[in-house]
Parts: structure tokens; sequence; C-alpha cells
């Protein structure tokens, strides 16, 4: 292998493509059976969102949360997803379930973002 295919391996190793994600601020109820946190979205793409970590929540990678989000006066999208990521001041989810009522807004919200493809660095 030459040391440009070397290179060109390792940055595709380390630099991978992701939906484009749209910094939003709104407020967000996480719930979960009996269980539920107020919080506030960092960001949001296509494919997931990402969240600031509420405080006293103690779940894990793989779980199942429905996530209310309000956007200004007339947008509310309810929709299920798992938690991907976990750090100590943010929850990565991906969506596993978008109710048909809300994917139609969901990418009018999300706009040009819905089709556009970023490099992310792990």
């Amino acid at each position: 292998m030459s040391k440009a295919e070397d290179k060109a391996r390792s940055s595709s190793e380390s630099e991978q493509l992701r939906p484009a994600r749209m910094r939003i601020e709104t407020t967000v109820l996480m719930s979960r059976a009996d269980e539920s946190h107020p919080t506030e979205l960092v960001d949001i793409s296509a494919t997931g969102v990402l969240l600031r970590r509420p405080l006293g929540w103690h779940g894990e990678q793989g779980q199942s949360w429905i996530l209310d989000m309000i956007f200004g006066h007339d947008l509310h999208i309810h929709l299920e997803a798992q938690v991907a990521r976990i750090s100590d001041r943010h929850l990565g989810f991906a969506y596993t379930r978008i109710p048909e009522d809300k994917q139609v807004p969901l990418w009018n919200l999300l706009g040009g973002y819905a089709d556009i493809l970023e490099m992310w660095h792990d």
C-alpha cells in the first residue's frame, strides 16, 4: 500500500459523513415509562438530535425515549428515539419512529439541512 493510500485510509477511518446538524434551541421533554426530564435541544438533523444531558439522568445507550419538541407557537414534534451517544454534558439520539403526520413538518423545519452531508470527526 502506498503512503497516499495509507493516509487516505486512516483519514477515512477518523472522518465520516453524517447528515448536517442544524443548531436550534428549544425545550424538549424526554420521557420513558414513569420517568421524564425537561432539557434543551442543542442541534437537530434528519437522523437524530443532540440534547443537553439533564441533571439526574441515569439512562444508558440503546434505551428508547419519547421526545417532545416545541418549535415556535405552532410546531410540536413528538417522536421516538434511541440513545446513541452519552457524554457528561450531552445525549445523542437517533430517531427510531417518526409518526407519519410529523415527518413533513420535521423535513420542513430542517429545510436544506435535510439533504446535506457534513464531515464528522469521531
